[in-house]
């Protein structure tokens, strides 16, 4: 099958059985979204989930969190992984919003990469969700599965190339929801170690189970 065979396969399957699909992450606002992402990395959604309520509440704006300690955030996020860090991040984060950008959380992807701990793939889930813009963010499902699915070839060995691969190929109008296709078929079907292959619906268009299929 020819990648844009596979692309196509990809947009018709996932258009039909999952058109509405979004992060699992849960917020009410964009600078609620933000310090969500930012704690997600490494961790899982379900902590973070868990974790920003009690957050949110003594900290429901930018201002708060600009006005607070690193000590302070971090006895709301101890149980998510890198705290210390990840503190330290929000404080920056709330500062840089008010200091910079009137406490909004900005557009472009190149006034999102100057908060602390907003690196490309935060931005470009921010652009995406938020700001509704043709933005694909590459964490490790969507870098996984879209090597594992032939989307992008296996030489696209970094975030970046598989990003600018999938944005090429990929209509603008399905390139955010395509980002959370990617992740929870990557979450809960094309397992890391494991992938459950046996009962994947899209088998039938995927390059990693062409070449590892049980002989008949």
């Amino acid at each position: 099958m020819q990648r844009k065979e596979r692309f196509q396969a990809f947009v018709d399957h996932f258009s039909s059985s999952f058109p509405e699909a979004e992060t699992e992450l849960h917020y009410s606002n964009p600078y609620e979204l933000l310090v969500a992402v930012v704690l997600s990395a490494q961790c899982t959604d379900k902590r973070i989930n868990q974790v920003t309520p009690a957050l949110f509440q003594r900290f429901p704006s930018p201002k708060e969190l600009a006005e607070s300690s690193v000590d302070e955030i971090f006895n709301y996020i101890r149980s998510v992984s890198y705290p210390n860090n990840k503190a330290k991040h929000l404080l920056g984060l709330g500062q840089k919003l008010i200091d910079s950008f009137q406490g909004e959380v900005p557009e472009s992807l190149e006034d999102l990469q100057t908060l602390p701990g907003v690196g490309r793939k935060t931005a470009n889930v921010i652009a995406s969700v938020i700001y509704n813009q043709p933005a694909m963010a590459v964490d490790t499902h969507v870098y996984r599965v879209s090597r594992r699915l032939g989307l992008v070839p296996l030489t696209a060995t970094t975030p970046l190339k598989v990003e600018q691969i999938l944005v090429k190929n990929l209509p603008d109008e399905v390139i955010a929801r395509a980002h959370h296709w990617l992740i929870l078929h990557g979450r809960y079907i094309c397992l890391a170690r494991k992938p459950m292959c046996s009962t994947c619906q899209i088998s039938h268009f995927c390059a990693y189970f062409e070449k590892n299929k049980p002989k008949a």
